[in-house]
């Protein structure tokens, strides 16, 4: 094959050298131009380049600049041209200004600053910049502010400051170029350009102007010293050229659109940034001429908007007086009404820049801002939005989510994630009430209910088990919205879950608002609902095992429909999803055969902890989110986290349930999968147990971690006991609830498990009488933790016999004034060798005078009982009359041999 190729290129190189004079540039352009195939292209440079070696080796001084030309031809190609460097350096060396004018350029061209033959040409370059002709002094100095190196740039400075004070203008020029490429070099030298750069803002050459303004500022990146002495040296001369040019006459050669030379403009512009930053002494001199300069330049042209654009930079970066930062803001808002995209985006990112230093002159121009979230082009939209989420505070917060959900509605799909996402981050950060909170979400689930992610879903089903008093309208808003907009699938799980928890209270209206509209819903209505939900969401396993559960609860809620939701139960017996099929077995044996504990396995489910919800959500979310975002996490609702709850162990999300052993001794390891809302609400699959290190086992008894009946094998048996063959299938044959007697007594100390046989069912028989008990318990005498004139706190003790460390404390607490105690929270902290947990507490609002408590539980594990005793720090945090209060003590006196 190769033989076959080298054949083809030799004839296209005959082809093309019939036809090759091979002596001007001219022609060897057109003679490549020529060729059709890359063969051809890389036959004619073979051949071009063999002649170009044939004249350097046989040293023609007179094709030497013609050949150097074609040379820069074939590398700007891509071809090789390493072997005609030291042509180069001949020209250069050359006495005529033509030679040496392409002997520069294949110096700037073919080599770089990298090149060890370059040190070749210092000598060169210093005579040349020593020459008489200034054109020959600008090839030098215009190849040395290219290819500069550390070592050359030390050589050859002494020449560039001389010449920075020629009376040549185009000199002058090209030494300022030439020392911006050696400060950056060489930053040493700054001090030795420093004067010169002032002393050239005072020529009136704009060329020479641009070239000094440059240098100036790139001398201020280099040396603070520099910065200090162009600020006490150059403001003057700055002012003074800004204020030449903006009421300079017309002058064509500086003319732009009608505008003085735009580019001097926004250089002195930057500069003065640069100088004004952090200096208000500076900043004063500048402020006058930057209002000049805002007020006058017109805005109807593109350069005056670049100008306007680097004056509102200008006066941002520097210490202005407000005023002229309102002034720039406006600015900006004038821009938002510009036609041009270009325009319109970079006042939206300055605008973002400029809420930290005046947020309420960009409040004005809010409306503006909301109808470019509304703009066809995308980047815009979403910097729009971006910009809105800023501009979010207690006092605006209802009208802006208002306007933003009401544009949900008719949102281009691409762009409702985006705006969805916003929109829940607002309400769960600015909420103050939790009506407020729960009517926003259910509209933005309403309307995009398929972009809602599922932490969002997890919190609001946080909030809706806390908020007893709205959860009857919570739950007739849900059922409201689920028969308008049923494809939603995060309003269907929200709802769903409602209606399995709440029931009775959506059929018996219970819980009514003032204003709220009566609606009649039976019970048959209710089922009705959930079962469309399982119909036509049947393919999402999550959805379809929170409609199963959602079911099953009504079963127990609704006697009537016990038959109907058997059958629709059982529908789901053949599923081809594993996890509906198992469902479905399960919960059809419960309603069938266990009639008798039915309403008490399916009681609805207690008060989440929204406390400690929340701590673990931002410990998920500091995971993956940068330390420096501007937004605190704050609790919907308003609830801000409290200070004292005992962090959790790192998981990537939260469970729903707080199922998770939550300051659990160390043996014990717990695993969320993230973002799973069944495994979160449900405690399907994802979570392994190990206790008493013991391996964890592979997977979990489903029916089991629902209920918390029964132990794991790994729990109490043998590592190889434990060992189990994963499940595949579950047969209708099965019944694991059907195996106890009527008089069965379940303890909590139950042996392991070896193998399930095909007919066992745990709970088959269990009686209404069946009890459910363990062994005695060590009871302590009951002290007071902590007592002063407001609030009472008495702890009383239960400790298991077989576990001498563990106790579990029921902690009382008893307001002893007139005055109730709102969103009360209390915080433990214990040392390192014990172990706490903290249960949910009864609730968060202390009465008055005593008129009843708030109780909450305890369980503590000393790893050095008998060695130390325990010792706890406790905190209550609560409001009286929308106050906060905080008190805090330490509690010494617990019972001996804790």
């Amino acid at each position: 094959m190769d033989t076959v190729e080298k054949i083809v290129e030799d004839f296209a190189s005959d082809i093309a050298m019939s036809s090759f004079s091979g002596t001007r540039l001219r022609d060897m352009i057109r003679a490549i131009r020529a060729c059709k195939t890359a063969a051809e292209e890389r036959a004619v440079v073979r051949c071009e380049c063999a002649a170009i070696r044939t004249a350097i080796s046989e040293n023609e001084p007179a094709l030497r600049h013609r050949n150097m030309a074609k040379l820069m031809f074939i590398h700007m190609l891509g071809y090789p041209t390493h072997f005609a460097q030291m042509e180069c350096l001949k020209l250069i060396a050359a006495a005529g200004y033509p030679e040496k004018r392409v002997g520069y350029l294949g110096l700037m061209l073919l080599l770089d600053e990298r090149q060890e033959v370059l040190m070749l040409v210092t000598n060169s370059l210093k005579q040349d910049l020593n020459h008489p002709n200034q054109f020959i002094v600008g090839l030098a100095l215009c190849a040395l502010g290219n290819i500069c190196s550390a070592e050359m740039a030390r050589d050859l400075s002494p020449e560039v400051e001389r010449l920075m004070r020629s009376r040549e203008v185009n000199t002058k020029k090209k030494a300022a170029l030439c020392s911006i490429r050696i400060v950056r070099k060489v930053p040493d030298l700054a001090e030795n350009f420093m004067a010169l750069a002032a002393s050239l803002l005072k020529e009136k050459h704009h060329g020479v102007l641009i070239s000094a303004i440059q240098l100036c500022t790139e001398l201020c990146k280099a040396s603070k010293d520099a910065l200090e002495y162009l600020r006490k040296n150059c403001i003057e001369g700055l002012v003074r050229i800004l204020r030449d040019v903006s009421n300079s006459s017309y002058a064509p050669e500086y003319d732009v659109s009608g505008i003085a030379d735009p580019f001097l403009h926004i250089r002195v512009l930057k500069l003065m940034r640069i100088l004004g930053q952090g200096d208000a002494n500076c900043s004063e001199y500048m402020n006058d001429i930057l209002a000049q300069v805002a007020t006058k330049t017109e805005s109807n042209k593109n350069a005056g908007n670049a100008i306007l654009y680097e004056c509102v930079q200008t006066i941002m970066g520097i210490e202005a007086t407000s005023g002229l930062r309102v002034l720039a803001i406006n600015i900006l808002g004038r821009f938002l009404s510009n036609r041009d995209n270009n325009i319109r985006y970079v006042a939206l990112n300055m605008l973002m820049r400029a809420i930290a230093v005046d947020a309420l002159a960009v409040q004005r121009h809010r409306t503006t801002i909301l109808e470019c979230v509304k703009d066809a082009d995308a980047s815009i939209r979403k910097r729009a939005l971006e910009l809105v989420f800023l501009l979010v505070n207690d006092t605006n917060v209802k009208p802006l989510t208002k306007e933003l959900i009401d544009y949900l509605s008719i949102a281009d799909p691409d762009f409702k994630g985006d705006l969805t996402s916003k929109i829940c981050s607002i309400v769960e950060k600015f909420s103050q009430e939790k009506l407020w909170y729960l009517d926003q979400m259910f509209k933005v689930l309403s309307l995009a209910g398929n972009h809602v992610k599922d932490d969002v879903c997890h919190a609001l089903i946080v909030v809706l088990s806390n908020a007893s008093e709205l959860q009857g309208y919570s739950v007739r808003s849900l059922y409201k919205a689920l028969q308008a907009y049923g494809k939603q699938g995060s309003l269907v799980r929200v709802a769903v879950w409602c209606i399995g928890e709440y029931g009775e209270m959506l059929v018996n209206n219970v819980g009514m608002l003032d204003g709220e509209e009566k609606i009649t819903v039976t019970e048959s209505d209710a089922v009705d609902a959930v079962e469309i939900a399982l119909n036509r969401h049947s393919a999402d396993a999550t959805t379809g095992a929170m409609c199963l559960v959602a079911l099953l609860k009504l079963s127990s809620r609704f006697p009537s429909t016990s038959e109907r939701v058997k059958q629709i139960v059982a529908r789901n017996k053949e599923n081809v999803v594993l996890e509906l099929q198992q469902r479905s077995i399960e919960f059809s044996s419960i309603i069938q055969r266990h009639q008798s504990i039915r309403s008490s396995l399916l009681e609805r489910m207690p008060v989440l902890d929204e406390a400690s919800y929340l701590v673990k959500r931002a410990t998920a979310t500091q995971a993956t989110i940068s330390a420096n975002k501007l937004a605190p996490t704050v609790a919907p609702g308003g609830l801000k986290l409290p200070n004292g709850v005992a962090k959790p162990t790192s998981a990537p999300l939260a469970d729903l349930l707080d199922l998770s052993s939550d300051g659990a001794p160390a043996s014990t390891t717990t695993s969320t999968t993230p973002n799973d809302f069944l495994q979160d609400l449900l405690g399907i699959g994802g979570v392994s147990t190990s206790t008493a290190g013991v391996p964890s086992t592979a997977s979990t008894d489903i029916l089991m971690d629902l209920l918390s009946i029964g132990s794991s094998p790994s729990q109490n048996g043998t590592p190889g006991q434990a060992e189990s063959k994963p499940v595949h299938a579950v047969p209708e044959a099965i019944d694991l609830l059907g195996s106890l007697s009527s008089t069965t007594s379940v303890s909590a100390e139950i042996k392991p498990t070896h193998s399930v046989s095909q007919d066992m069912d745990l709970l088959d028989g269990l009686s209404s009488s069946t009890s459910f008990s363990g062994p005695e318990k060590t009871v302590h005498p009951s002290i007071t933790a902590f007592q002063s004139t407001t609030l009472k706190i008495t702890f009383d003790f239960k400790r298991q016999p077989g576990n001498a460390r563990e106790t579990t404390i029921h902690a009382t607490f008893t307001n002893l004034t007139s005055c109730t105690y709102t969103d009360f929270i209390f915080q433990a902290a214990v040392p390192k060798f014990i172990q706490l947990k903290l249960d949910p507490a009864s609730g968060n609002t202390v009465p008055a005078n005593g008129n009843g408590s708030v109780t909450q539980g305890l369980n503590v594990t000393n790893n050095q009982q008998g060695q130390k005793p325990l010792a706890m720090r406790i905190r209550m945090s609560y409001k009286v009359n929308g106050e906060d209060r905080l008190e805090q003590g330490q509690v010494n006196n617990f019972p001996s041999g804790l």
